[in-house]
């Protein structure tokens, strides 16, 4: 497959643009096989097969040919979908200087992925969804918040992932199977899409706790005025779910968790979210991309990953504070009783963060109802919403009778 990579990456005009400051050598390891790739101003210009003695290269992907050769279908099997989940389960490595990868990720991943590419067409259509603005007292300061809605009857309270915002949830906006008995209410977190930070944002880094995500939730749907609402959450909402059911069961109708485990360790460095000489909506968009299934519409692939672009600076990091370290809810699963509020589960197949291992343990402990989301990985709202709602509608169906 190398010697397929430069010519597909030189005819795809796009990409060859994206990495247009890319000049560097990488190399490819395939078992004891070693490539070096020259890339120059976005175009692969060379490969040169090894052996080598003193190969002249900034960094280096390696792993087995077994791995390589899965990562390379046109359809990858789970788990070989992207470079990262290959290093989560330390089937690849990455030596060698990070610097030019890690600045030009999304870039180098789909010149890594370039034999597997496709592409589709999206049709335009109207949006019948209200937004504006909330001021209130939010975390005991003022706050601007920003709120999408549509729909009516049972209110759905919906929660973006992290570093992301509410229009990862147009797609249920725009589906009269569920606004016809649904108020969907999305909004941006303070520091989010539209929201911007409290005052004095400059001063302090952000970082998001437990107690303070479930308090923000808590007091936007008391100003909000939503009566026994449902709260469903994707990623770090999936998790924040969980904290809800556990500590607030009596607030809300129903619970939904997308994307929900009780833990995620880190599997990437990440500092590399936030630093000046690193473009970090980039970075961000390059980190998660290798989430969306590979199955997923281009053109919802490529809203998702621009709505992580657009993330502020350090945005990103701090909700992973909480993903990753302070929103650890595995000593208190087993206490949730689901008698007190209904939890259900949804979890996309080709999700390696929060795995369908992580989902599937939270609802043995728990009893809560739980499905594994075929064609679907970490975003399944925003990167396929009419394959996520055809999974949404039968939860929505079991809770419009509670």
């Amino acid at each position: 497959m190398i010697d397929k990579i430069a010519g597909l990456v030189n005819a795809d005009t796009k990409l060859v643009r994206r990495g247009r400051f890319v000049n560097t050598t990488f190399m490819i390891a395939i078992d004891d096989s070693y490539t070096l790739l020259r890339v120059e101003e976005g175009r692969v210009t060379k490969v040169t097969p090894g052996p080598f003695i003193t190969p002249d290269y900034s960094f280096c992907l390696r792993a087995s040919r077994n791995v390589w050769e899965k990562f390379w279908e046109p359809l990858p099997p789970l788990g070989y979908t992207d470079i990262f989940a290959l290093v989560k389960q330390k089937l690849m490595r990455v030596e060698g200087d990070l610097h030019p990868f890690m600045t030009n990720l999304l870039y180098f991943k789909d010149v890594i992925a370039a034999p597997r590419q496709r592409g589709q067409a999206m049709s335009p259509r109207f949006e019948p969804i209200s937004g504006r603005y909330l001021h209130l007292e939010l975390l005991g300061k003022p706050h601007r918040v920003y709120v999408e809605e549509a729909g009516q009857g049972i209110p759905l309270l919906c929660l973006h992932t992290a570093g992301s915002d509410t229009r990862q949830f147009r797609g249920l906006m725009n589906d009269q199977r569920i606004t016809a008995n649904f108020r969907v209410v999305a909004f941006d977190m303070p520091w989010h899409g539209k929201s911007s930070p409290p005052a004095g944002w400059q001063e302090a880094e952000y970082q998001l706790t437990s107690s303070d995500y479930m308090r923000m939730i808590l007091e936007v749907a008391d100003a909000l005025e939503l009566d026994n609402p449902v709260a469903m959450g994707c990623s770090i909402g999936g998790r924040i779910v969980l904290h809800l059911a556990h500590e607030h069961p009596e607030r809300f109708r129903a619970l939904i968790g997308l994307e929900s485990a009780a833990h995620t360790d880190a599997y990437y460095d990440l500092s590399w979210l936030d630093r000046p000489d690193v473009h970090g909506g980039m970075v961000c968009a390059g980190v998660i991309s290798g989430l969306v299934a590979p199955v997923a519409p281009t053109v919802h692939r490529w809203e998702t990953l621009w709505h992580y672009m657009q993330s502020g600076p350090g945005v990103f990091k701090g909700d992973l504070n909480f993903y990753m370290i302070d929103g650890d809810i595995r000593d208190r699963v087993d206490k949730i009783d689901i008698k007190r509020c209904p939890l259900f589960l949804l979890t996309g197949e080709y999700d390696y963060s929060c795995t369908s291992e992580g989902t599937l343990d939270v609802a043995r402990r728990t009893g809560a109802s739980a499905t594994i989301m075929q064609g679907l990985g970490h975003f399944p709202m925003s990167e396929d919403p009419e394959k996520f709602i055809s999974y949404l509608l039968p939860v929505l169906d079991k809770i419009r009778v509670l």
